[in-house]
């Protein structure tokens, strides 16, 4: 199979207001045609990984019958949305349930947002769902201490059923002066949650409103304070998710934390050695890029249980040029390539978002995304996903 795929190119061109030409470059691409050469990976149904604990942060599907334009409440797909729990489950993979790849905070609001963790807890096999607790049911604005602390309980209220995972907040970022008012609000959180919680350590990278997390701009100045949140709290912390796309980093926070304390790589840039660890110590997962190469993670872990090094370093060695092209500059849109990766695979019937995000990639990134998808192994139908994308390509005025 093959189609024409548009790539990007630069091309030189003349300063503004000159009539002379040369001195600055516009972007202008082009098409090729491709031909699909991958295998996707072998289907299947598998149990959750013995080494390892794997989530997946699933995405939410869009109602492409509501008005999900940006700014409106979301409207969403909920037969579509659980039927991609339930892929995912039947991988042998837990889901994160209402994690930043579900959208919170660019275009799942919080009403949204709990109606999908009450559907999703109610359908989870034991166990094997987390839910993300935040604060963004508060209005933009100035907050106080208490006020974080407050949209947390209700929150943290809200997730009765799962386990708890402590999203980082903005808006305790924006209120907060240094390190003390971080450990005033997680102090008193972990003091009242009836179940080990997850910690949630979210770069800038991912959202530029979380600059300077946990009072510190330096990164190992913060991962002093994070050691010692958890070294006082050991007994209600089962882990911390690390996203700061650093691997050196996370290793160095991994060696720090207590015995029995987890570390849940958030690194979709280097999660295969992170996940295959260094003989002493390993981190698990928990990843946005998991819902979009499902079945390739789910083969790569069995292989790390059967201790079979040579088929997981195959299985996930094409899938890390696709995950950093999905995760590539601005990171906070990788939302859209997970979106669109679920359409190509038939797990929802349009390339929508909630909050207008589809729009979030330009055709030539799709199509590199498409590209190092196949080579991945991860279209699961080759052949729809071409259908698909050639529905897609025509309608931005490309005829593939």
């Amino acid at each position: 199979m093959e189609l024409k795929l548009p790539v990007a190119g630069r091309v030189a061109g003349p300063p503004a207001g000159s009539t002379t030409g040369g001195g600055v470059e516009s972007q202008r691409g082009g098409l090729e045609t491709y031909r699909l050469t991958g295998t996707p990976v072998a289907a299947g149904s598998y149990a959750p990984a013995k080494s390892r604990l794997a989530f997946a942060a699933a995405h939410v599907v869009a109602d492409p019958t509501g008005d999900n334009s940006p700014g409106a409440p979301a409207v969403v797909d909920w037969e579509h949305t659980l039927q991609f729990r339930h892929h995912l489950w039947e991988l042998g993979l837990s889901v994160a349930e209402a994690m930043d790849t579900a959208q919170r905070g660019m275009g799942l609001d919080w009403a949204a947002t709990q109606e999908l963790i009450r559907r999703s807890v109610a359908e989870a096999p034991d166990g094997r769902i987390a839910v993300g607790v935040g604060t963004d049911q508060l209005a933009p604005g100035n907050h106080s201490l208490d006020d974080v602390a407050g949209a947390y309980e209700e929150q943290l209220e809200a997730s009765q059923g799962a386990q708890p995972i402590l999203m980082a907040s903005r808006a305790l970022c924006a209120t907060a002066s240094g390190p003390d008012d971080y450990r005033k609000v997680y102090d008193r959180l972990l003091g009242q949650s009836e179940r080990p919680v997850i910690l949630h350590w979210l770069g800038s990278m991912f959202d530029p409103a979380l600059e300077g997390y946990w009072g510190e701009q330096d990164v190992d100045k913060a991962a002093d304070v994070v050691v010692q949140l958890i070294n006082d709290n050991v007994q209600q912390v089962d882990g911390i998710k690390v996203s700061l796309l650093d691997a050196e980093k996370e290793v160095a926070l991994r060696k720090r934390l207590p015995e029995g304390v987890r570390l849940y790589t958030g690194d979709d840039f280097n999660y295969p050695e992170l996940i295959r660890g260094d003989g002493d110590k390993y981190s698990d997962a928990l990843l946005g890029i998991f819902a979009a190469i499902a079945p390739a993670a789910a083969a790569a872990l069995k292989a790390l249980d059967d201790g079979d090094d040579a088929t997981y370093e195959r299985v996930f060695a094409p899938t890390v040029p696709l995950a950093r092209q999905i995760f590539s500059k601005p990171t906070y849109y990788y939302k859209t390539g997970i979106a669109f990766l679920a359409w190509l695979n038939g797990h929802q019937p349009g390339f929508t978002m909630v909050g207008g995000l589809q729009t979030g990639r330009a055709l030539p990134h799709l199509a590199d995304t498409f590209r190092l998808a196949d080579q991945a192994g991860v279209l699961t139908d080759p052949e729809l996903a071409v259908e698909r994308f050639r529905q897609l390509l025509k309608v931005g005025g490309i005829d593939a």
